[in-house]
């Protein structure tokens, strides 16, 4: 193998996002007053805010703007209705609008439900025309559907006696696009166990959650099975197989043997650690520190491909990072 090596407030009238409600921005929209003496003049009387996926967000600011240059205009109340819409800032009522000044204020909407919605934010005020109504108007969609991968697709036992229990294989479970929630799994096949996973469970988008599995045969010959995730994933279920065999005699024992270049810091020994799987999570393999550049891993079982790594422990116990990862393929 290759030499293993480590490394030791002013509110704009401009788009305004929502902290943690999903990127959403405003836009702009005004309503102009005119004074007590005269008739109210509404500029923009409607508010679409498009269709949004469940549960996030997004904000549109309007301007209230006295348009007389001699009369101030007395805003008395705003009352809003529909369900997913929210002020997200306004003055307090009362307010007064100076001539030929403006109040800004920021709506949200945020659907709860997939579907249209409806609603109104009403500006009540001294001008002659006492209220004017703002129509919002939204949609809710829902969030699109992750794909849950399993890894690797197969796991092979090779032939394992009769009583005896194979080493535990790792696999992983992936969602991509969205959160996928598993609620369960179809086993199918004899001497199969599955453990490190608990059920319900939801993988994150762009996360994996890892799982074990053992092969114990109760008698020989070949043992087929697999292990299907049911999920909320447009591909559910996701399947894994496994193949294994039951045999009479003691299987030929296979080791790996590893070795290294020295650390050419002063170090007190190494660790090497081992997955079934590229890239990790990783298992360390010696319960003390390897005095030597060395080690032998006895522990292998056929028709598998280990993944080995390795790490430099200095006198004062710190630990390097992980080498270059090498691996082993036994027949």
């Amino acid at each position: 193998m290759m030499p293993l090596r480590y490394r030791i407030a002013l509110l704009l009238l401009a788009a305004v996002p929502l902290v943690g409600c999903g990127g959403g921005t405003a836009a702009s929209n005004s309503v102009s007053l005119s004074s007590p003496s005269a008739g109210l003049n509404a500029g923009s009387t409607s508010i679409d805010f498009g269709s949004l996926t469940v549960g996030s967000s997004k904000s549109n600011s309007f301007s209230v703007t006295n348009s007389s240059t001699t009369d101030s205009i007395s805003v008395s109340q705003l009352t809003l209705t529909g369900t997913g819409f929210n002020i997200v800032s306004a003055p307090s009522t009362p307010f007064t609008v100076a001539p030929g000044q403006s109040a800004t204020i920021v709506l949200s909407f945020t659907p709860s439900t997939v579907g249209s919605a409806s609603g109104s934010l009403v500006i009540n005020s001294n001008a002659s025309d006492s209220a004017v109504t703002i129509s919002l108007t939204g949609t809710g969609s829902a969030p699109a559907a992750g794909q849950l991968s399993v890894s690797p697709p197969t796991m092979n036992f090779g032939t394992i006696a009769v009583g005896s229990s194979s080493t535990a294989k790792t696999g992983t479970l992936t969602a991509g696009g969205a959160d996928v929630h598993v609620s369960t799994v179809d086993q199918t096949g004899q001497g199969y166990t599955l453990s490190g996973i608990t059920f319900p469970v939801t993988v994150p988008a762009g996360k994996s959650i890892s799982f074990s599995v053992t092969f114990s045969p109760s008698a020989s010959g070949s043992a087929q099975g697999s292990l299907a995730f049911v999920s909320d994933a447009t591909n559910s279920p996701a399947t894994e197989t496994l193949n294994g065999s039951g045999g009479t005699s003691t299987p030929v024992q296979h080791s790996v043997t590893l070795s290294w270049s020295a650390s050419t810091s002063s170090v007190q020994g190494y660790n090497v650690y081992r997955s079934t799987v590229s890239g990790g999570p990783y298992t360390k393999l010696n319960s003390s520190l390897q005095p030597s550049t060395t080690y032998t891993d006895s522990t292998v079982q056929s028709s598998t491909t280990y993944f080995y790594v390795a790490t430099a422990v200095d006198s004062s116990s710190n630990e390097s990072s992980f080498s270059n990862e090498t691996s082993a393929a036994v027949p």
